[in-house]
């Protein structure tokens, strides 16, 4: 079954850390604990078949370049995240569709979004039954740890 993992962003960027950055790889833009255990998360069960859901760019390939710095996030409509709609065209553009699984590693409110665009699709959500992002990060690092995926 072919399957692609999709993890979240983050509020904590590389240009906070060095404002003179300039436009960077997706896998190098967010610098925060949480996205980068998601980000190592995939890339040790999924190698480079992942995604990074941007709420102001969409489905981010790791060599996709974001220009700059942004503050969008999907819990805040005031800062305007991308759209339903814009999701599905993106992941038509980059042919997500063939698809059969997706495995989401990000928080609940990235997870439904994710959900929404892939509704015909198999969705695992191996962190949805976590509280809070610190059992999330302590669960991927054990599962990091152990060689095997959250199930």
């Amino acid at each position: 079954m072919k399957t692609i993992c999709i993890v979240t962003c983050g509020k904590e960027k590389i240009w906070k850390k060095n404002p003179n950055a300039g436009p960077t790889p997706a896998k190098d833009v967010y610098t925060g604990t949480f996205a980068k255990k998601c980000q190592e998360y995939a890339r040790k069960f999924y190698g480079e078949s992942y995604l990074i859901l941007s709420a102001k760019y969409g489905f981010l390939f790791p060599y996709d370049i974001v220009p700059g710095d942004y503050n969008v996030t999907f819990t805040k409509p005031s800062t305007h995240p991308i759209t339903i709609p814009e999701l599905i065209q993106i992941a038509q553009e980059k042919q997500l569709f063939q698809f059969e699984c997706i495995v989401i590693i990000a928080g609940r409110v990235y997870s439904e979004i994710a959900r929404q665009v892939f509704l015909e699709k198999i969705i695992e959500t191996p962190l949805a039954s976590c509280r809070n992002m610190f059992e999330m990060i302590k669960l991927m690092q054990q599962a990091i740890k152990e060689g095997q995926p959250i199930h």
